[in-house]
């Protein structure tokens, strides 16, 4: 076998491996199922164009969610201005006030709403149980910093779940 087919194998062999696993991870992340799709084709695309790279990492999972993280905050940033766009052109002398804001939030809901640091060190520690030290390598924070965002976003979904105002239920610690 050439070395060309040896990478081929083993990338298709890391794509079946991981792809559903990072398409959760950015369905959660970005709460958009089509988005969620793009973006694990995207980040496994990324994967194969720097497959030497992530296959000498310490971790080839962990690169490949860090990759995943980066372009679904970018996406999530893209989509933020998007919205602020429509938002300040159609409603530019109006107050704007969420009409369809269910009176009890799900899961779902509450994650979208916590701040992208939050949702993300949130999800990676308790939907994927990654421990501390590898989602601030995914992440490229501190362990502090992951420490500190898992146990706020925790708090702070825990509070959304339980309160049926959602304006109460954005109280920032």
């Amino acid at each position: 076998m050439s070395a060309r087919a040896d990478r081929e194998t083993a990338y298709q062999a890391f794509f079946e491996q991981h792809h559903a696993d990072l398409a959760r991870l950015a369905y959660l992340i970005t709460g958009d199922a089509s988005a969620a799709a793009d973006l694990a084709a995207d980040a496994l695309v990324e994967i194969w164009r720097h497959w030497r790279r992530v296959t000498s990492a310490d971790n080839p999972h962990a690169y490949a969610r860090g990759v995943l993280a980066n372009l679904a905050r970018g996406w999530l940033r893209r989509e933020r201005r998007e919205r602020l766009g429509l938002l300040r052109s159609r409603f530019r002398n109006e107050e704007f006030h969420d009409p369809d804001v269910p009176a009890v939030l799900d899961v779902r809901a509450a994650l979208s709403r916590l701040p992208l640091r939050r949702r993300e060190c949130v999800v990676l520690r308790y939907a994927f149980d990654v421990p501390e030290k590898e989602v601030a390598a995914i992440l490229g924070i501190s362990v502090g910093a992951v420490k500190s965002h898992t146990s706020r976003g925790a708090d702070q979904l825990a509070g959304m779940l339980r309160r049926p105002d959602p304006v109460a239920a954005m109280e920032w610690r």
